[in-house]
């Protein structure tokens, strides 16, 4: 099944995008990026600024990363996969990052979450003049599965520490 992901989440404060590869089957339910309950993602995010337990309204978590100069998109605007796994991904077509950062050009840095969206983003990008100012640093998946260097939320919110500097530029 063909799969598309959301418009991003941006305005014109937005320094650092987070780029997630594409929507899960449960972020896709509930129309919401990061939208299954076990994702570290919102968790992440509000511990980077020691806020406490995400808002249980996704329109306010929305606000919250407005208000804190971070945007949200994904690398994949279209892909066939079946279930969730980043693995199962085949006929992906990019998002037009370009163009997002023509509208955007205050953006200094993308948070790749994981090794997939990052990967993907370089297979397309990666020689695009565009991005040659902007930070490019993969993150660990805010997937809850564990891996060797990453066992818990926050292992992960230490992790993504690397891109608190570019939000306060």
């Amino acid at each position: 099944m063909r799969i598309h992901s959301f418009p991003p989440v941006i305005d014109g404060h937005a320094r650092v995008l987070i780029a997630g590869t594409a929507p899960s089957v449960k972020s896709l339910e509930h129309r919401q990026f990061y939208g299954h309950p076990q994702n570290f993602f919102w968790r992440v995010i509000y511990g980077l600024f020691d806020a406490g337990a995400p808002d249980p309204i996704y329109e306010n978590r929305l606000d919250f990363l407005r208000e804190h100069k971070l945007a949200v998109w994904d690398v994949i605007e279209s892909c066939v996969r079946e279930g969730s796994l980043d693995v199962n991904i085949k006929e992906e077509i990019p998002n037009r990052f370009p163009e997002l950062f023509a509208d955007y050009p205050q953006l200094r840095c993308i948070g790749f979450n994981g090794a997939k969206a990052y990967d993907t983003f370089r297979k397309y990008y990666g020689k695009h003049e565009r991005f040659r100012d902007v930070a490019l640093i993969k993150l660990p998946s805010t997937s809850p599965i564990p891996t060797k260097h990453m066992r818990n939320l926050e292992d992960r919110i230490e992790a993504w520490r690397v891109i608190m500097p570019f939000i306060s530029e």
